[in-house]
């Protein structure tokens, strides 16, 4: 067996891409996408299909030109979604606007509204996650959204104040962000970090343990990372979201993988319960998290300008 053979008996393997050739090859559990991958594959003449389909549905919307450009961008994002679920069997993310992180009202609003535009195309509930940002207000919009039946992943996520606010709130399944916490202390220190010590796998390490030790239901899925080595110190995590790039390389490796992350073999850490100035406290202590999570906000805002401008050239 390759390693990714081996991975996927012990971690929940996701596809971090919107490309469907590449989910089609690797045949993982799961997908996610974002506003960056769709930016991605939109372009490609092989999806012109799903954008004629949304924006036809979106002049159907009426509306302003802003209006109708949302509308599209919506139903984009779930033709692709749904087309991917036609080649794997568990769930596919897709994710509320950035421009939504700081308000509660305006995520759950769209919220309901790619869930009801799945739900229109013959997609359960239960083979979507919701994608929101782990702000204070994405997570209180996630809590009200499970309580309704709609699952949420909680993205972009850099500090464990913010995991622990997510599993407090109930929230299905979370997303910390392994290699961007590894770029931020690489850019500062110099340093390559191993990944026995490196603080993005440190960071999915405690998360883990933090919820299986508190019997949390909350679902741990690492994602965003930069090598195979981050990947192999994370197996047995319950998800791991892989590039088609890091995904070729496992299957490309036939030595031994050795699950790293066991329910149980870690010392318990006190439960905490953090309330709105406690959370927005421990995000502020921690200059790591409160950057990039901001910037990771304007990237995503910045590559769905640019989606919007891709797709207004093709209209």
């Amino acid at each position: 067996m390759n390693k990714l053979e081996q991975l996927k008996a012990m971690t929940t393997v996701v596809a971090d891409t919107g490309d469907l050739d590449a989910i089609r090859q690797y045949a993982p559990e799961d997908a996610t996408t974002n506003p960056s991958l769709l930016l991605k594959v939109a372009g490609q003449p092989g999806y012109r299909s799903y954008i004629d389909d949304a924006m036809a549905w979106a002049r159907e919307q009426g509306g302003s030109d802003r209006e109708q450009m949302r509308h599209c961008i919506d139903r984009l994002s779930v033709n692709i979604g749904r087309e991917i679920l036609n080649h794997i069997p568990g769930r596919v993310s897709t994710e509320v606007s950035a421009r939504y992180s700081f308000d509660t009202e305006a995520t759950l609003s769209q919220a309901r509204k790619l869930i009801s535009l799945y739900n229109s195309l013959g997609v359960d509930n239960d083979r979507v996650l919701i994608k929101v940002a782990s702000t204070w207000e994405g997570i209180r919009a996630a809590e009200t959204l499970e309580r309704e039946g709609i699952h949420c992943n909680l993205t972009l996520l850099f500090s464990f104040a913010q995991a622990a606010a997510c599993a407090d709130a109930g929230v299905y399944l979370v997303s910390p962000f392994v290699g961007r916490i590894y770029d931020w202390y690489r850019a500062r220190t110099g340093e390559e970090y191993a990944p026995e010590n490196d603080p993005g796998v440190g960071s999915v390490t405690r998360i883990y343990h933090y919820f299986k030790n508190h019997g949390y239901d909350t679902v741990v899925m690492g994602a965003s990372f930069r090598t195979r080595g981050q990947i192999e110190a994370l197996a047995g995590c319950d998800r791991l979201t892989i590039s088609p790039q890091l995904l070729e390389e496992l299957a490309a490796d036939t030595g031994n993988l050795r699950q790293a992350l066991k329910a149980g073999n870690a010392e318990p850490e006190p439960r905490k319960h953090l309330d709105e100035k406690d959370f927005r406290w421990a995000l502020n202590e921690d200059a790591m998290a409160t950057e990039k999570l901001a910037e990771g906000i304007r990237k995503f805002h910045e590559d769905e300008v640019k989606l919007e401008q891709l797709l207004g050239d093709l209209s």
